[in-house]
């Protein structure tokens, strides 16, 4: 008769089987749509752009990140392929790899590296880029001719400004908001991405793809852009009934940097709430701040600066949203003990 064993271990007994390796790599799995789209509209500019950021970040992630062998778990690969997707396809090189240097560097090593950082790294990178080269990060060529055309002087030499021989294009963002011939873009070129704007913010299908596929496999936490849309959708539509938007709230929703931001930026688990009541209040803030800015900003767009700033408020969310403990009642009261 042989006696069985049993092993005691501390809690937790019950584990997940993803691992921060595992969902980091599920999440590039899942942008491999959109980064295709980019380079069928962009061509070799989206191509350049990307992998620079990409490399400025493994780059900065192995020279001084914290954890040894930390490149491997495709956090710094993750932000260099959002940071190029949120750029225009014509921007130069060398400012893409200071973006990307940027926001590893101060967005995420400097907080003590993976899990540590209170903003998104590469939306920090990017504000740093709108901040440090305004005009650059708001020129939007026409596209080329041919696919293999650069989109841009993409090959600029360091501290020259770029120049650009085509004619600029404007977002359908930027055209309704300061075009001197204001028109809608319609929906159908939004959500197919055939319209100007940054290299993977475009094209709402595919996006839309990549979010859908994350949570399914319960990487991303719904609760997040879906709070943002039907807060973006009820209060640009409340604004644009009553004569004070131009902005009709489905354009809202599928254009610029929204649907992007919503899927890929806002539900970082690092930088969004703990609770699914917080997530609300988060998601609902960021779409709140984003119309707000894009009707009465001096940018069109505004998501960026919403999601930043609702990053800062996650402690202050994850304190009100604190669930309740079993056992305990809802109101906490004072007890007073005597000394004696």
């Amino acid at each position: 008769m042989t006696q069985s064993s049993v092993k005691i271990t501390a809690s937790p007994h019950v584990r997940s089987a993803d691992s921060t390796v595992k969902i980091m790599w599920s999440v590039v799995i899942s942008l491999i749509p959109v980064i295709a789209s980019s380079i069928y509209y962009f061509g070799p500019s989206a191509i350049l752009v990307i992998l620079t950021c990409v490399a400025a970040c493994l780059l900065t992630e192995r020279l001084f990140g914290s954890t040894p062998g930390s490149v491997a778990d495709g956090s710094a690969m993750i932000t260099g392929l959002l940071l190029g997707l949120c750029l225009p396809p014509g921007f130069p090189l060398w400012m893409a790899f200071l973006g990307g240097f940027f926001g590893m560097a101060f967005g995420k090593i400097v907080f003590g590296g993976l899990g540590q950082n209170i903003f998104n790294p590469a939306l920090v990178g990017r504000a740093f880029l709108q901040a440090a080269f305004p005009v650059a990060i708001t020129t939007w060529p026409a596209k080329s001719q041919t696919w293999l055309s650069l989109q841009g002087d993409n090959f600029a030499l360091p501290f020259m400004s770029p120049v650009v021989d085509t004619a600029t294009a404007a977002t359908p963002l930027g055209n309704l908001k300061f075009g001197d011939d204001p028109v809608v873009t319609p929906l159908a070129d939004l959500f197919f991405g055939s319209t100007g704007g940054s290299i993977g913010e475009t094209s709402a299908l595919f996006i839309l793809i990549g979010g859908l596929y994350l949570a399914w496999r319960g990487h991303l936490n719904w609760h997040i852009p879906l709070s943002i849309f039907v807060s973006t959708f009820v209060v640009s539509g409340l604004f644009y009934a009553i004569g004070i938007s131009q902005f009709p709230p489905l354009f809202m929703l599928f254009s610029g940097g929204m649907m992007l931001g919503a899927f890929y930026m806002a539900t970082d688990m690092v930088t969004s709430p703990v609770s699914n009541k917080g997530c609300w209040m988060f998601g609902f803030g960021i779409g709140f701040l984003t119309v707000i800015i894009r009707i009465w900003g001096g940018l069109p767009e505004g998501v960026m600066y919403s999601i930043l700033l609702m990053n800062a408020m996650v402690p202050f969310i994850n304190r009100a949203s604190q669930p309740r403990l079993f056992g305990t009642s809802g109101k906490k009261k004072a007890k007073k003990e005597d000394a004696s």
